[in-house]
């Protein structure tokens, strides 16, 4: 009974997600406000290379026919043309592909609809449901209390933080009044609720204050505005300026901090009881240096993975300013390297801070009991 309640939970928590992330909602497509439909590709109806005005290579142009399978004209059949203009990124479609189409109206004020993307919602469920399966798989219990306590840091995001920062409230204190409540809560889900939990929490509370304190400073100090992306600048189009960007850069940074701290402030909690059950003779000095050994080994490793995971999300940015022959000095400059770089120096300070306040923390706790 219990292990279908659990199931249960976790299907509805995969049917809220999905609802959220992918919301048919036309602000999230167009500046405009303009409906965005669901379609399915029917037939190619013509297919041929045409030539590009100023350039030297050829493009291929389509006329598909398309059955709207969402939105207010449910069941439309319509006909577009794809790769009209020139394009750099300019796709080409097949039967059976599951599409995005937005709808405006042109200069003679007629229908027109233009395809956005393709739907990838299939693969992404698909993958989401395989990590599920992978994390109850291996993981047993913990993988199930994990889940719950992910699917509940998705809850405090999507129904108090982002509504609250898009009515304009200071996404910096909406962000760690959020992070207040993640933390305690899926700690406890996760690792039980216990001492070790508790050591964990009160430590990661305290890194994360240290840490967003020193990013305030760094983002200032370096003058980011936050506009180094375009999402950034669609945000503020659509919100009318209501929302801080500078600000919502700062809350992304604590909210990545979230998830870095709780694995090394668990992880150390842990390693220090370990410590002081297999040697209930360790002094506070021995069990804080034998700790921090084991943790100084988790930080190299973790500080490694941060600084190889954002140089993957920045690749393309790199390869750009590396072929037009600027100078690594140069390169740091600008302002959306700079963000990336103060995003990771920011999550590396805060794990490598957390260490020691964990395992001081917990050397005290574990020595008076």
């Amino acid at each position: 009974m219990k292990k279908t309640l659990i199931f249960a939970f976790l299907i509805s928590i995969l049917i809220f997600i999905y609802k959220k992330s992918f919301p048919q909602n036309e602000r999230f497509f167009s500046i405009n406000k303009n409906e965005t439909f669901e379609a399915l590709v029917e037939d190619i109806i013509e297919e041929k290379l045409i030539k590009i005005e100023n350039s030297s290579q050829d493009q291929i142009y389509q006329k598909i026919k398309l059955l709207i399978t969402s939105g207010s004209i449910k069941g439309r059949k319509i006909i577009i043309e794809n790769n009209i203009f020139p394009s750099v990124t300019s796709k080409t479609y097949k039967v059976g592909d599951k599409v995005l189409v937005s709808y405006d109206k042109n200069q003679r004020n007629e229908d027109f609809f233009y395809i956005v993307d393709y739907v990838r919602r299939e693969i992404l469920i698909f993958l989401f449901i395989i990590f599920i399966f992978v994390a109850i798989i291996v993981a047993g219990k913990q993988g199930i209390n994990s889940l719950i306590g992910m699917s509940l840091s998705f809850f405090v995001i999507f129904y108090f933080i982002l509504p609250s920062i898009l009515k304009g409230k200071n996404p910096i204190l909406t962000t760690i009044l959020g992070a207040m409540m993640i933390v305690p809560i899926t700690f406890s889900i996760s690792h039980g609720f216990n001492k070790k939990t508790l050591i964990a929490v009160v430590s990661t509370i305290i890194t994360l204050v240290i840490t967003g304190f020193l990013a305030f400073f760094s983002v200032e100090a370096a003058k980011l505005s936050g506009f180094s992306s375009e999402e950034a600048n669609f945000v503020q189009i659509l919100n009318k300026g209501i929302i801080n960007i500078k600000d919502l850069l700062l809350a992304g940074i604590i909210i990545s901090l979230l998830g870095i701290l709780d694995d090394i402030t668990i992880s150390q909690s842990s390693i220090v009881f370990q410590l002081k059950k297999a040697n209930p003779r360790l002094k506070l000095n021995d069990l804080y240096q034998k700790a921090m050994a084991v943790g100084k080994d988790h930080i190299s490793a973790l500080i490694n993975t941060l600084v190889l995971v954002y140089t993957g999300t920045s690749l393309p940015i790199l390869i750009l300013f590396l072929n037009n022959s600027q100078t690594f000095t140069h390169i740091i400059n600008y302002e959306i390297v700079a963000e990336e770089i103060i995003k990771t120096l920011m999550g590396s300070i805060g794990l490598i801070l957390a260490v020691p306040i964990t395992t001081f923390i917990a050397s005290i706790f574990f020595l008076k009991k």
